[in-house]
């Protein structure tokens, strides 16, 4: 049994490690405070991670919590879990091994979610100005290394790990493939008009192969570095750096497919969510929007 000394630094070892995971693998900033905060609070009152310890743990959280914030930890530390089964295949650039490497929860095991009434709005999305803003922006510039980061995030749907993936390649072809783990297919479609500028782009780098966003060292950037560099952009830009950030992207792409073409079923499928569920709540507009909405509509 540890003491309360050795209790106390292994979960801060714990939490910084999980912190390195999340922001190599481009979390927000508030995303990684929500899920370390959901560790903290398992180590609180369980020493190791087990199948029992987390069970235990989301009854304790029912008890305590509101049926949302249930399940917004109990997602934490599922990230939690996969990030100490997975990290040595998947995080192999974080600076720190896991100090409790020795996970014994089964591979199949996650803690299933409670059910909850869905938020019915979505926030902290770029808006559809705001995004053209950027574009137009990063275009007068010729910052065309951002400005196709921006553009491939906006209108690919990808998610930013899947963003680092792109080659040359797949610009030729016009999409890209990636396999899940599970034998699961995600293909990502890029857009014509999209692939004719980016051949272009490519072109006057003189590049025919390879990772088209890496750093300095020729090596895909991290998603981190990307997180890092879009709320700089925001702020030379002059927009909400609250929602400049890569997965906003993803949700803008998602607002404006189904203002354009309203099959929620097909949008789910390119999105790559496994129940249609999760992607119902881009049918909802943003809480600033239904205020407005009811300011110019509820006159009575």
């Amino acid at each position: 049994m540890k003491n309360t000394d050795e209790k106390t630094i292994s979960a801060v070892q714990e939490l910084e490690w999980f912190r390195e995971v999340l922001l190599g693998k481009g979390a927000s900033e508030n995303t990684v405070r929500v899920y370390l905060a959901s560790v903290r609070r398992f180590y609180e009152s369980h020493e190791e991670v087990t199948v029992e310890a987390l069970q235990a743990y989301k009854k304790e959280l029912l008890k305590e919590c509101r049926p949302s914030t249930v399940n917004t930890r109990i997602y934490g530390m599922n990230q939690y879990v996969k990030a100490l089964r997975h990290c040595r295949k998947e995080c192999q650039e974080t600076v720190f091994d896991p100090p409790n490497a020795a996970c014994t929860v089964p591979a199949d095991f996650k803690l299933p979610a409670v059910k909850s009434q869905q938020k019915p709005f979505l926030n902290n999305v770029i808006s559809k100005r705001d995004y053209e803003k950027l574009k137009r922006g990063l275009r007068k510039d010729q910052d065309l290394f951002w400005y196709f980061v921006v553009r491939f995030l906006g209108a690919t749907g990808a998610r930013v790990s899947e963003l680092v993936q792109i080659k040359a390649e797949h610009i030729a072809v016009g999409c890209m493939d990636l396999y899940s783990k599970g034998g699961k297919i995600r293909r990502i479609y890029f857009p014509e008009t999209l692939c004719k500028e980016m051949a272009a782009w490519l072109n006057q780098r003189g590049m025919v192969s390879g990772y088209v966003f890496t750093n300095r060292r020729g090596k895909p950037i991290s998603p981190r570095g990307i997180s890092a560099q879009l709320k700089v952009l925001a702020k030379r830009y002059r927009i909400r750096p609250e929602t400049v950030y890569p997965h906003s992207f993803r949700h803008r792409y998602a607002k404006n497919f189904l203002s354009r073409f309203n099959d929620i079923s097909l949008l789910a499928d390119l999105m790559g969510h496994d129940s249609i569920e999760t992607t119902r709540v881009y049918l909802t507009r943003s809480s600033q929007e239904q205020q407005a909405v009811i300011d110019r509509v509820v006159t009575w």
